[in-house]
């Protein structure tokens, strides 16, 4: 068994740690307060390629392994996690058209996002209809030449920035089986009748774009349709594995972020006449918040390496990394605020916007319950 990174992700990773210091870091604050898509933050990751991490270098990304995305996450989020997922999650949806996608549409959609000219998005969940995603109502029906989409999705992320949407539609209602029926069309956002309206109020990552989005009689050609017709349901599937992975890695490097500064302001602030990371209850928290975290991180990385070797046990390591990072992520941040007391309650420091953003990866791309049901099923099904 090796755990060393290779000389090319260890260069990454010190790249991505600079880029963050020098362009996340001092700006985080000042986006979470305002509630405002980080663009120029983003324009910079661009020149660096993170824009286009997943993107095939053939349409201009960087390839990157689900292993090296893990790594950029990281040190992303712990720098902060809203601006973090603004600049990786402008190509948020290109899954669905890398894989299923046809050369024209790859060839015309994907090289602007990883060039970081456009930006994009997965509608997916609705108002009624989050966890349970064959529930869906968004209605797409044909008409000559042309698919004619009404319905509303919900907490979109980049909604109302985003050039163009893989949008999962209904299509065939009266199909045999509960996930067949479901199509994914691609809309943008310049179509009559699509409109946005952005998400605000949010607990957390409050620099990534959230929006609601309406179609009324939106009108987009027949061959905006991605893959198989009544295939789309099924085709996101395929990509849980993956984007589950990075949730988990967003969860250590969130946990990350909160535990560094835990530690340095444990050596900074005196309490009877010494620093309080001399009291033993103090250096428990810090203990136990360190080795968590490098367990959430094998667990992550193992579950990348699967991905990217598709070995069987991808679908429950997936889950297991996505339910154990998020949780231990919500941990670290609550311990790191903890640690700093009253002060940690208020934005003057890092930890509080931490421990805000920690929540939502228990929530997004499938739910802390919905992971431990895949886990559940896939151990009573085929074992581990």
């Amino acid at each position: 068994m090796d755990f060393d990174l290779s000389d090319e992700q260890q260069q990454l990773v010190r790249e991505v740690r600079r880029f963050a210091d020098n362009e996340v870091r001092p700006v985080a604050t000042e986006y979470d307060v305002a509630e405002e898509f980080p663009h120029d933050v983003v324009a910079k990751g661009a020149e660096m390629g993170l824009t286009g991490a997943q993107i095939p270098v053939e349409y201009g990304g960087a390839g990157f392994s689900t292993l090296d995305i893990a790594l950029v996450i990281e040190e992303l989020y712990a720098a902060d996690p809203g601006i973090g997922g603004s600049v990786l999650g402008t190509a948020f949806g290109s899954e669905a058209i890398v894989g299923f996608g046809t050369e024209e549409q790859k060839a015309e959609y994907l090289p602007d996002v990883a060039a970081g000219d456009a930006i994009m998005g997965a509608a997916i969940s609705e108002p009624h209809a989050g966890s349970d995603v064959a529930s869906i109502s968004t209605r797409a029906e044909k008409d000559g030449d042309e698919w004619v989409i009404n319905g509303n999705k919900m907490w979109i992320t980049n909604g109302s920035v985003g050039d163009f949407f893989v949008v999962l539609c209904q299509t065939d209602p009266d199909a045999d089986g509960r996930y067949n029926g479901f199509s994914q069309i691609i809309v943008e956002a310049d179509r009559d009748g699509f409109t946005s309206e952005k998400i605000t109020g949010k607990m957390g990552i409050r620099a990534s774009d959230t929006a609601e989005l309406i179609f009324d009689g939106v009108r987009v050609p027949e061959e905006n349709l991605v893959g198989t017709r009544g295939m789309g349901f099924l085709q996101q599937m395929q990509f849980f594995d993956e984007t589950r992975t990075q949730v988990a890695a967003q969860g250590v490097g969130i946990a990350k972020g909160a535990a560094e500064r835990a530690l340095d302001y444990a050596q900074e602030r005196e309490q009877f006449g010494k620093p309080i990371g001399e009291f033993q209850a103090i250096q428990h928290k810090l203990a136990e918040m360190h080795t968590n975290i490098e367990a959430a991180r094998m667990l992550t990385y193992k579950s990348a390496w699967s991905v990217d070797n598709k070995e069987e046990q991808l679908t429950t390591l997936a889950s297991m990394a996505k339910e154990y990072a998020s949780r231990i992520a919500v941990d670290v941040a609550n311990e790191a605020v903890q640690i700093h007391g009253g002060a940690g309650y208020v934005n003057d420091f890092d930890v509080e916007r931490f421990y805000r953003d920690a929540k939502i990866t228990q929530i997004y791309e499938g739910t802390t319950e919905i992971q431990k049901n895949i886990i559940a099923r896939e151990l009573l099904g085929k074992g581990f």
